[in-house]
Parts: C-alpha cells; sequence; structure tokens
C-alpha cells in the first residue's frame, strides 16, 4: 500500500547472541517493590524470509533455570508485529500475542490478558534499539493503559 513503511527489518539489531541481565518484580499489580535479578542468554535469528524471528532465551531464575521463546511475524498489510510468548513453565500454553510496530526508533506492543482472574492491558517496549545496549521492557496495566507498572526488564549485550 502507498506511504506504508516497510518494518519487515525492524527488528535486525537483534540478530545474534546476547548475555541478558533480567530484573522483574517478584508479585504483579500488587504494589510490590521487592525486585529479583538474574541472568541469562538469547540467541535471535530470522524466519520466513525477514518477514518473522525466533528469539531463544535461557533464563537463569534464582528458583530454577528455563528455556522460553519469543516468536514474531510481521503482517506488511497491517504494518504491525505479532509477538508470542512460550516457555518450559507451560509449554503447552502460548500466551496472547502482543501486537504494535517501531515509530521513532521506539518499538511498542499491546494485548490484553488476564492476571489472577483479572483483567489486564499487556506493554512490551523495545527501547535503545540503535544502540549496542537494547532494553525490552514489560509493563501491566489494571486501568485500561491509564497507569502502568513495568514488571520485567531485560537488557542486552552481545555475547
Amino acid at each position: 500500500m502507498a506511504g506504508m513503511r516497510d518494518g519487515s527489518g525492524d527488528f535486525n539489531f537483534e540478530i545474534g547472541a546476547w548475555v541478558v541481565r533480567h530484573r522483574r518484580l517478584k508479585l504483579r499489580l500488587a504494589g510490590s517493590v521487592d525486585w529479583e535479578t538474574f541472568g541469562g542468554t538469547s540467541r535471535m535469528w530470522t524466519v520466513l524470509g525477514g518477514a518473522g524471528n525466533i528469539e531463544d532465551n535461557s533464563l537463569e531464575f534464582p528458583g530454577g533455570a528455563y528455556r522460553a521463546v519469543a516468536l514474531r511475524s510481521y503482517d506488511p498489510g497491517r504494518s504491525a508485529w505479532a509477538i508470542w510468548w512460550l516457555s518450559t513453565q507451560d509449554p503447552h500454553r502460548i500466551d496472547v500475542p502482543v501486537t504494535g510496530r517501531f515509530e521513532a526508533g521506539l518499538g511498542a506492543f499491546y494485548a490484553q490478558d488476564m492476571l489472577r482472574g483479572m483483567p489486564v492491558r499487556v506493554r512490551f517496549l523495545w527501547l535503545r534499539t540503535d544502540t549496542a545496549q537494547p532494553r525490552w521492557e514489560q509493563a501491566l496495566s489494571a486501568d485500561g493503559g491509564q497507569t502502568w507498572e513495568t514488571n520485567w526488564t531485560m537488557d542486552f549485550d552481545r555475547a
């Protein structure tokens, strides 16, 4: 379509292997200020002729390590990405996809989900993608997106 930006290369900054520093709230949307930090690794490669990618993660939680993948696909008709999360913690459940795009160097992706039986809005942000240390952040909102609680950050360094 005329005037639509081709964002199929938006995640190219992440191709390759990474060492990841995680910081995660122990309890979400409960007023908690108790964070846990842990390490991990990540490796990303493109699929679907460049219109998708897979990010393979190893997370070293204090309570035990696990594996997870982010599966992403680009829809040129909508100029938007969808991102799914699948982990060994619940290997038969794939999370609802967050959808969105990159604009002016910021990747913003949203979904509706449930947390402890309560409807929540989910937001993923990709920041600093033009640097050697990109950052991913996850936040939840219990009020339809008026306020956000950031509950997980991942800081990436090349392996």
